[in-house]
């Protein structure tokens, strides 16, 4: 019986996607050992590279026209298969997504909104929403506001977008609310246990890390106090602190309160979308990577996620990346039998990922070389 192996890498950020990285390591395996029977299944946590992880495994890019997080329009794609449409935050109002720098208290998640419109009005039944990689702190406001809701001000003008507005929220009207939302399960995709509000919520944690100084931090926490307040009036739900409602700008807090979503760990949401325990049933070998293999890594994102799926399965994991900085006690313990570094091959930054498929194809035939390949 010939050896199976799954590549099963996450993306490299800034230099290779995990689509690049999978193709890379299993040309180097096939190099290394012709005989192999090597399946690429690249993977995502629930933030960049969610949607292309679900492509990859087969489902059907849609494109959209939405709303950046600053108002202009985006072109974006979401995933669709069998009534699951793969939504990613990030394509439609992430940071990268900003033409101008930060802009922290305007920029707005309305685009995610429109564009879980138009996975209903493709017949999605269930909507996976990945979330990392958020511009804003909205609460999840702006992606309401584009799925029907209306948010006023106390003379009941419409209210504009983004998490400063909040302030002068005064009403929030169901009505218009998307009726289709009601037969859909939402699923969103986030390792963040934040709650909302407070010294640990959406604004405090990651306000500056979008661009918020102390003042604009003080702004959005009033603003999304008074949004949770007239949300709990509005759904009767008190989910501000609920763990995940933070995440990603207070998006889980709204998705929570007006979608009825479900928060589930992002890793394991897409291994269920690739089909990750029918393709490692029956394997001998794990392959999995990331850009960087730290203490981060062990909080829950993709390689250790996949290791610990593998584990069920009894099949052995061995883990790349551009850098390993755990020890072999922590890698061990995070159920890695081997782990490769590109830059003990390529200490320099620059070469090492202008060199990045070159290093990648060198590492799947040592790892084809290896004892753990029999």
């Amino acid at each position: 019986m010939r050896t199976r192996v799954v590549v099963a890498p996450d993306k490299f950020k800034g230099s290779a996607t995990a689509a690049e990285v999978a193709a890379a390591l299993s040309a180097g395996l096939r190099r290394g050992r012709p005989e192999l029977d090597v399946l690429e299944l690249p993977v995502a946590d629930g933030g960049d590279g969610t949607v292309a992880a679900a492509l990859a495994a087969g489902f059907a890019p849609v494109a959209v026209t939405a709303a950046g997080p600053t108002g202009e329009p985006v072109e974006t794609t979401f995933a669709l298969k069998d009534g699951t449409a793969v939504v990613e935050l990030a394509d439609a109002a992430g940071l990268r997504r900003l033409p101008g720098g930060f802009a922290p208290l305007i920029a707005s998640t309305y685009g995610v909104g429109q564009v879980i419109a138009a996975a209903l009005d493709h017949g999605a039944r269930r909507i996976v929403l990945g979330v990392g990689g958020s511009a804003s702190t909205d609460g999840g406001a702006g992606m309401v506001q584009a799925l029907g809701a209306r948010l006023a001000d106390q003379d009941g003008v419409a209210l504009e977008r983004g998490g400063a507005a909040l302030c002068r929220i005064a009403a929030v009207d169901l009505a218009g609310l998307d009726r289709r939302l009601r037969g859909a399960a939402v699923l969103v995709a986030s390792d963040v246990d934040n709650p909302l509000l407070g010294p640990s919520g959406a604004a405090a944690v990651f306000g500056p890390q979008k661009g918020a100084s102390r003042d604009d931090v003080a702004l959005l926490e009033r603003g999304l106090v008074r949004w949770a307040w007239l949300t709990r009036a509005a759904t009767g739900r008190e989910v501000a602190a609920e763990p995940g409602a933070g995440a990603a700008g207070g998006t889980g807090f709204a998705a929570l309160a007006y979608l009825d979503a479900r928060l589930v760990p992002g890793i394991d949401l897409v291994l269920d979308l690739v089909g990750f325990d029918s393709a490692v049933a029956g394997a001998d070998l794990v392959v999995t990577g990331e850009g960087c293999l730290d203490t981060q890594s062990l909080g829950g994102k993709a390689p250790v996620g996949v290791a610990r799926a593998a584990a069920r399965h009894g099949v052995p994991v061995v883990a790349v990346a551009g850098s390993v900085l755990l020890t072999r006690e922590e890698l061990a313990a995070a159920g890695f039998a081997a782990a490769y570094s590109l830059a003990r091959i390529e200490p320099d930054l620059a070469r090492g990922i202008a060199r990045v498929s070159e290093l990648l194809d060198q590492v799947g035939r040592q790892i084809a070389a290896s004892a753990l390949v029999a």
